[in-house]
């Protein structure tokens, strides 16, 4: 059975979910899955820590979190959990992290799909040329995220 709350955020309304004790998405968007609506340990944890980083007073997540994708997919978000607080990589340094450097369009769409926005940074991958490009909350919810990140002196 999958748990969801909704979690009202400065970027909007947030669904978080989780299934065994285990964070399986925050998303900006209702996912279409079977749920049922009830406050567990797991979420309230993950919206103390969402408070802590919307509040800059938290750079990483320390959640317990089961990753649902294809390989490829579970290995660029792996990738991402090691982008550090307030930086940024391309999406060819992501492909090249993982030892695939001509798979750059393919880790743009890992990115697209990943499940757990924030928590897994995806919004910390911009392009090559250091521009924004695609996230599935907006460019300017990106930005937002970006922003917050450099804006924090405690970082």
């Amino acid at each position: 059975m999958i748990y969801s709350i909704t979690y009202n955020s400065p970027i909007g309304t947030l669904y978080i979910g989780e299934e065994n004790s285990l964070l399986v998405f925050v998303s900006l968007s209702k996912p279409q899955l079977p749920m049922s609506f009830k406050l567990t340990p797991c979420l309230n944890n993950t919206v103390s820590q969402l408070n802590e980083y919307f509040n800059s007073k938290r750079t990483s997540f320390d959640l317990p979190l089961n990753l649902k994708g294809t390989k490829f997919q579970i290995k660029v978000w792996q990738t991402l959990l090691a982008i550090p607080y307030a930086k940024t990589v391309s999406y060819q340094d992501i492909a090249i992290k993982i030892g695939n450097p001509k798979a750059v369009r393919a880790v743009g769409a890992a990115n697209a799909k990943n499940p757990l926005a924030i928590v897994v940074p995806c919004h910390r991958v911009i392009g090559k040329n250091g521009k924004l490009t695609g996230y599935n909350g907006g460019l300017s919810v990106k930005e937002f995220l970006l922003n917050l990140e450099r804006n924090n002196k405690n970082a």
